[in-house]
This record gives structure tokens, C-alpha cells and sequence, in this order.
């Protein structure tokens, strides 16, 4: 009989390597092609994906993607559907820290959630918190950027409004000029200073002749709220007696350019604004708690932090004190507030927990320090143009603040507003919905095979307000699953329905093909 002749070492140790190397690239072909298990580290898509989210993400929803490389061996624009979510690759893209390693061996990009909101030839306005829009033949196509189920998510066309500043290096006379303005990550203003104390501005974008009128930004404004003693630094003009006042910073224009030092500390030409201030009474500051939302953030010993996967706590002295909360994590959306427990499991914190306690103190700290959770976007008149990420406006003639109305259209107080506001050259005041003519106009364009891709978290989100259009090749897939943690998320995304693409039957059908083929033949050999 044969004998039989047992492997040595340094071929079991051959065989292991080549296995495990094999295994390693299966994996990443079906990662890159098939489907993928993802975890959602930001709080960039809350409501609809929080912090810890883990997502199944179909990796054939548009077509049959080229693994590792921003290609498609085959792409259908057809199949993209605007207000789903998407996955992307940031390779090529100008988005900071894109670098990961695959099975801590791989060198590769790291992958982005958002939801589309724009596909190539589209021109988009933003106004009331929501998109209006035509596509690339002149088609009204509002109602497809504003689905019913999204009616809680606001689209704001800016994080700050001047963007991203770019200027010179270096001075000789420390006047950084001139002041390159960026939205979208392309330059839409400038800004320079011309001897002696003045500055004059340029729109860089054709038949547009002012900062307010590009894309509604001019329907938006920036809040904070202002107490009774801190209303004196910033208006002499007699308001009525309040619990608080609600400071509006709106309309930046080019031609009330002005010298300043910006939040980081460069002296320069900066976009002119327009401040109003709107009273809030007891029923305006219960609107804002019950429709408060806030970032994920961490108490510790009295001190609050905003919460984050992988950075450390800041510094003590930049972070506000929440008196008699206990320890732990916590978030706040719709004026409910959450404690997060392990894995990201959320649970409904009862109405005497001391996180409700309502006064203008605390109500001041949550709404202006809730997104950051940094002292530093506490009013300051040394430092006046620090705004907290709060964004208002006017929706059917309400006032509108973290997607809630904080008045009515029939508020004496906001009536009161309005009347003031309409004395005023540039007034903060509700407008009518944009006419297609406004939007060919102003609105926001989109390039051939590009995307436009938005956070449905605003004030928390880093997209395409920050780093551009996304590149066609970069599309990846689709969030399809969300299996993490338990609750009302739990299950199909909040998003409108698209059925099996061809190419996921088609993908899905081979792999179960295969996975039979290996099955049969273990089975035959044992």
C-alpha cells in the first residue's frame, strides 16, 4: 500500500499563507463589487444613520463597480435616484485624512454615506429648508428632491457663509488680500482690499451680482441666542423685553466688505452681513426645547464634550459644565432626549431626568453649544463672527429654527419682526417659492458626470458643501440594511424605494451560483 507522507512545516506554514492571501482577496472583491458590512462613525446622517449604525451596503446598485479604483466596469446614471442615500469612495476627492488599510494590510480610500440630492445637468435652489429644482431638460424636479418621508430633513446650501477662505501666505503689510471665497469647493467671490481701509468684492460666477442671491443662500440665516445682559453688546436699537433674544445674522454681501480677523486669526477682506433680533418669549423658548436636536455628546463630572469614535476629550476650558446631569451619553432630537448605551443602543430618558430642566441658562447652553459643545461659540463680542451651527428660516410664513417652527405666521411677536424687517434695505423676511426662472438664474449646477451628495445632519456634516460635486466613478453603491442596533431604524433605510437593480440580480445570482458549486463539491469529496 501508499504511504502516506505528512506535509512539513514549511509547507503547512506555504499552504496557510497562500489560504489566507487567497481568503483576503475574495473578501475585498466581494467588498468592492458584491456587498459590505459598514459602520457609520459621524453623526453627519442623523436622523436617518446614527454614530455606530452598522449598515449591509449593496455594492451593485448602479452598475459593477472596479475594485479599488474610482471606475465602474459598467455604470447606469439611470439607476441613480435622487434623495437615496449613497456610498462613495473619496480617492481623487478633496476631503482631508482619506487614507485606510483594508484588513489592516490594504492600502485603500475611505468610503462616505450621504444622500444624493443632485444628479449631472441638474440646477438646484435651496429656500424653506428644502431643494427646488429642474433637470437637465427643464423639468420641475421638487417633488422627487422632497419626498414625503424626508419631511423632517432640512438642506442647507452652506456650513458657514463665507465657505472656505483661501489667501495669500504671506503680506507685507499682515493684510491677507486677496480673499478667494470657496462653496462647494469652487470659488464663487472675491474679496480684496484696495488702499486706503477699503475693500471691494467680485462675484466669480456669471449673472450673479451678489453673495445673497447664489443659490438662495440670502433665504438662510445664522442663530444664536443672546441673553438680556449680552443683547447690549451687539444692538443699541430698543427692543421689546424677553427671556432671551434670538440673534439673526443674514444676508453676507460683497458690498459691505469689510477688515477683520477671522476664527483663525487672519486679518483679511470678509463678506459684510446683516443682523436682526427677534425677542424670544416663554412660548418661543418652549418651541426651541421641544424641537431642540443637538450632536452626540459625553458628560463627564459635570463637564460636557461632544462624543467622537476616535478623538480625545478637548481640553476642559473649552467645554461648558451641565450642573446635576450624571454621568454618560447622551443626545437630544425633536426635544427628546436619549441616553446611548453600548453598541449605540439608544434609550428614551424619563421627563424628570435633569437634562429636561428648562431655563434660559440651559436652554442658551443646548441651543448654542449643542452642535460644537465648545465655549468658544458662546457669544463673544471679541470674537463676533463665531456662529454656532443653527441655521433659520421662513417656511409658509413661519419662523423656522433646527426644523421646527419657533412662530407662527400669526405670532404678534413675528408679525412685529416683519414689519421692522421691511424698513431695512436687506430684510429677513418670508419669500415667495423660486419661479424656474429664478432657479436657471441662481441656482446651483450640476456638472456632467458629477453628483451632489448632502449630509441629512446639516449642522454635522462635511459633504459636498465642503469638498465639491462627487465624481461618477466614485459612486460605490447603496445603503440597503440597517441591522445595528435594534429599534425603529431598524430594517430598510429611510429613503424612497428602488427595486433590485439587473446588476444585482445578476451579481447576487453568481455568487449564490458559486457558493452552490463549493458546497456540492466539499459535500461530494466528504
Amino acid at each position: 500500500m501508499p504511504s502516506k507522507h505528512k506535509k512539513s512545516l514549511l509547507v503547512k506554514i506555504k499552504d496557510n499563507v497562500l489560504g489566507l492571501i487567497f481568503a483576503l482577496l475574495i473578501a475585498i472583491l466581494v467588498r468592492q463589487t458584491v456587498f459590505e458590512l459598514y459602520e457609520i462613525p459621524t453623526g453627519s446622517m442623523r436622523p436617518t444613520f446614527k454614530e455606530q449604525d452598522r449598515l449591509i451596503v449593496s455594492k451593485t446598485s448602479f452598475g459593477l463597480n472596479f475594485p479599488l479604483t474610482p471606475k465602474h466596469f459598467y455604470f447606469n446614471n439611470s439607476l441613480v435616484d435622487r434623495a437615496q442615500t449613497i456610498v462613495f469612495t473619496g480617492e481623487g476627492m478633496d476631503i482631508p485624512d482619506v487614507d485606510t488599510m483594508y484588513f489592516y494590510i490594504f492600502p485603500g480610500k475611505k468610503l462616505y454615506v450621504k444622500r444624493l440630492m443632485g444628479k449631472p445637468g441638474d440646477t438646484l435652489y435651496f429656500q424653506e429648508g428644502k431643494i427646488y429644482g429642474i433637470d437637465a431638460e427643464g423639468n420641475d424636479i421638487s417633488s422627487a428632491l422632497n419626498p414625503e418621508i424626508l419631511g423632517s430633513i432640512d438642506h442647507i446650501p452652506f456650513i458657514h457663509f463665507e465657505g472656505n477662505v483661501k489667501t495669500p501666505t504671506r503680506t507685507a503689510q499682515t493684510i491677507l488680500s486677496p480673499a478667494i471665497l470657496h462653496q462647494m469647493n469652487q470659488p464663487i467671490a472675491k474679496l480684496s482690499y484696495v488702499f486706503p481701509q477699503k475693500v471691494e468684492g467680485e462675484m466669480l460666477i456669471p449673472d450673479v451680482k451678489e453673495y445673497s442671491d447664489l443659490w438662495g443662500i440670502g433665504n438662510f440665516a445664522m442663530l444664536r441666542l443672546l441673553s438680556c445682559e449680552e443683547i447690549k453688546n451687539y444692538t443699541k436699537e430698543p427692543l421689546p423685553e424677553a427671556l432671551l433674544y434670538l440673534e439673526i445674522k443674514h444676508h453676507p454681501s460683497i458690498q459691505t466688505a469689510f477688515l477683520g480677523y477671522d476664527m483663525q486669526g487672519r486679518f483679511r477682506p470678509m463678506l459684510g452681513t446683516e443682523k436682526s433680533f427677534f425677542p424670544i418669549q416663554e412660548n418661543h423658548a418652549r418651541a426651541l426645547f421641544q424641537g431642540l436636536y443637538t450632536a452626540r455628546f459625553v458628560v463627564k463630572n459635570g463637564i460636557a464634550y461632544r462624543y467622537s469614535i476616535e478623538q480625545a476629550p478637548p481640553p476642559a476650558s473649552f467645554c461648558p459644565k451641565l450642573d446635576n446631569v450624571p454621568d454618560g451619553c447622551y443626545e437630544f432630537y425633536d426635544g427628546i432626549a436619549y441616553q446611548i448605551d453600548f453598541g449605540g443602543i439608544t434609550k428614551v430618558l424619563p421627563k424628570e431626568h435633569p437634562l429636561y430642566t428648562f431655563t434660559t441658562e440651559r436652554l442658551q447652553t443646548l441651543f448654542n453649544l449643542g452642535i460644537e459643545w465648545d465655549l468658544r461659540f458662546m457669544p463673544n463680542p471679541k470674537r463676533n463672527d463665531l456662529f454656532p451651527s443653527r441655521y433659520g428660516y421662513f417656511r409658509e410664513g413661519a419662523l423656522y429654527a433646527m426644523g421646527a417652527p419657533i412662530a407662527s405666521a400669526e405670532d404678534p411677536s413675528l408679525r412685529a419682526f416683519i414689519e421692522q424687517e421691511k424698513k431695512t434695505n436687506r430684510p429677513f423676511i418670508p419669500k415667495p417659492i423660486p419661479t424656474k426662472e429664478e432657479i436657471k438664474q441662481y441656482g446651483l449646477k450640476i456638472p456632467e458626470k458629477m453628483y451632489l451628495a448632502l449630509g441629512d445632519n446639516h449642522a454635522m456634516s462635511g459633504d459636498s458643501r465642503c469638498f465639491g460635486f462627487v465624481p461618477e466613478g466614485n459612486l460605490r453603491g447603496t445603503p440597503v440594511y440597517l441591522f445595528w442596533p435594534p429599534g425603529n431604524r431598524f430594517g430598510l433605510p429611510n429613503q424612497p424605494f428602488t427595486a433590485p437593480s439587473p446588476t444585482t440580480i445578476l451579481m447576487w445570482s453568481i455568487l449564490f451560483v458559486l457558493i452552490g458549486i463549493w458546497y456540492y463539491r466539499k459535500h461530494r469529496k466528504t
